[in-house]
């Protein structure tokens, strides 16, 4: 890009994952000259978003009203699946219930209200193909072949093509068809202030620290990548868990924005944590992408580095629980846990699995012992259980449904969904600790994206999008919810940047 003066701008983007690109193009599209500053590389950029599933959960009337967004690559998996409704209702209680009443109900209002027509612009406007998510949570063809027709889970509404990476690989190729300018290796450095008003960023390049004038759009994710604001936000043992996210996501500018007056929201000590692979490396590669999750829990029992059980795997349908699930592993000795499964729920182990090292013995005192575990803990904790799982509990299984096959009140920690005994070898166990997604706590916004100040005024020329913006999420997390709220943000504070930008040219 070429401009006339190359340190002013419309609109400035900090951060290169799903909310800040489609700020940027949304900005574009509203005729501003934007720019966008990375702190990634060009290999590494996409932030958190590159490593997510790629999946939209939006409020919908049934597969027919979905079917039209799908790409038509996509549409034979169609004839496969059955999808009822997922109302805004529906939605709503979900946010409320996982956020403990917690999350903002202006602000989730209006990601109700714009989901559906946002995710419909992504792909006419942007280029964003979508596909049904049949073969993300289970072996596509083994559960076409078992089911015949699929009961598609309402909320895991749609997914990119490609997951995560394929979703950026679509936005930054339509950043690319612009003249937007982009700059990666650039991270941010602090912002360009005077009283509440922002006027730009100041970055810091390899060889100097340059100022940039505009409206500004922070979209660079929470502080889960600073084992320094882990330890201090979230506690104890928090420093050491495995990332699971962008190595760029440091909160850099979450702070510097308090520093100059922002407000803070949401719940500090709270985070997406979920069960993450044992072995996976503490800082996940670009090239690791969404590989190293381990979501199939609810048809495994799962027990501590002592043998013993710490949660009820079956509380509800993972995406409403693996959220918090990493957070209760963080608590356990070593951070460590092992799901337990046999040979009657293997075929349910969703693909990502594969890629796993599992632990398999035809006994249970030997898995005990290869994994590690008290022998004698570990089998009376399974004797236990199993000795509580309903008599009929084969009979009744639903795998895709809350099926109410439950351990009732025999049990101090209950197992309320798919509690099938675990009496079938060989037993096979998977190893997983905690891996970190993205903060909850982050800087306090109106339901257009403004940041406001500690006094609840809006900060002009400053706006917070995604992970950086708190006030949300509090406690647990409704699966894929994330980046929906991303990018509906995104396009209205691209489009309110813009207005304001254009604005300003007029007084002049």
């Amino acid at each position: 890009m070429t401009i006339k003066d190359p340190t002013t701008f419309d609109v400035i983007v900090v951060g290169g994952g799903n909310a800040s690109l489609v700020s940027a193009l949304s900005a574009h599209r509203a005729g501003a000259r934007v720019a966008i500053f990375e702190a990634a590389t060009r290999e590494e950029r996409g932030g958190n978003s590159r490593f997510s599933s790629g999946i939209f959960r939006i409020p919908h009337n049934g597969l027919s009203s979905v079917e039209p967004l799908l790409d038509g690559k996509a549409l034979d998996d169609v004839k496969y699946c059955r999808m009822k409704p997922y109302t805004p209702e529906t939605y709503g209680s979900d946010i409320n219930r996982t956020s403990k009443g917690q999350c903002d109900h202006a602000q989730v209002a209006v990601m109700l209200n714009h989901a559906f027509e946002t995710v419909t612009w992504m792909k006419e406007e942007l280029g964003v193909k979508w596909q049904l998510p049949l073969g993300k949570f289970f072996d596509r063809e083994k559960i076409i072949k078992a089911q015949g027709v699929v009961d598609m889970p309402p909320w895991d509404t749609i997914m990119a093509i490609g997951e995560g990476t394929g979703l950026m690989e679509a936005l930054w190729e339509a950043v690319e068809k612009t003249n937007i300018y982009v700059s990666h290796g650039a991270p941010v450095a602090d912002l360009i202030a005077d009283g509440d008003t922002v006027k730009g960023v100041t970055v810091r390049h390899r060889e100097v620290t340059a100022s940039y004038y505009g409206q500004v759009i922070l979209g660079c994710g929470g502080f889960e990548a600073s084992a320094r604001l882990r330890r201090q936000y979230l506690g104890e043992g928090w420093d050491l868990v495995a990332l699971r996210g962008s190595r760029f996501n440091t909160g850099t500018m979450m702070e510097k924005a308090v520093a100059a007056g922002a407000g803070a929201a949401g719940h500090f000590g709270g985070c997406h944590a979920t069960p993450h692979d044992l072995n996976a490396p503490k800082v996940l590669s670009p090239n690791d992408t969404d590989t190293m999750s381990r979501y199939s829990f609810p048809y495994s029992i799962m027990v501590n580095a002592e043998g013993r059980r710490f949660m009820d795997e079956g509380e509800n349908h993972f995406s409403l629980t693996y959220a918090k699930t990493g957070a209760a592993i963080v608590r356990q000795p070593q951070a460590t846990a092992f799901q337990v499964f046999d040979q009657k729920t293997l075929h349910l182990l969703e693909p990502r699995y594969a890629v796993a090292s599992p632990v398999q013995a035809d006994s249970l005192e030997e898995l005990a012992e290869k994994i590690g575990v008290d022998v004698n803990a570990f089998c009376a904790t399974v004797n236990e259980y199993n000795a509580a799982v309903p008599t009929d509990a084969v009979e009744k299984f639903n795998a895709f449904a809350l099926d109410s096959v439950s351990t009732g009140t025999a049990l101090s920690i209950p197992k309320s969904n798919w509690a099938l005994p675990l009496d079938q070898g060989p037993f096979v166990a998977y190893g997983v600790t905690c891996g970190i997604t993205f903060t909850y706590g982050g800087l306090k916004t109106d339901d257009a994206a403004h940041v406001l100040n500690e006094e609840g005024l809006i900060m002009p020329g400053l706006w917070a999008v995604g992970e950086i913006a708190g006030g949300f999420f509090a406690f647990n997390y409704p699966g894929g919810s994330g980046l929906t709220k991303g990018a509906v943000f995104g396009r209205i504070a691209g489009q309110t940047a813009a207005e304001r930008a254009k604005g300003l040219r007029v007084e002049m």
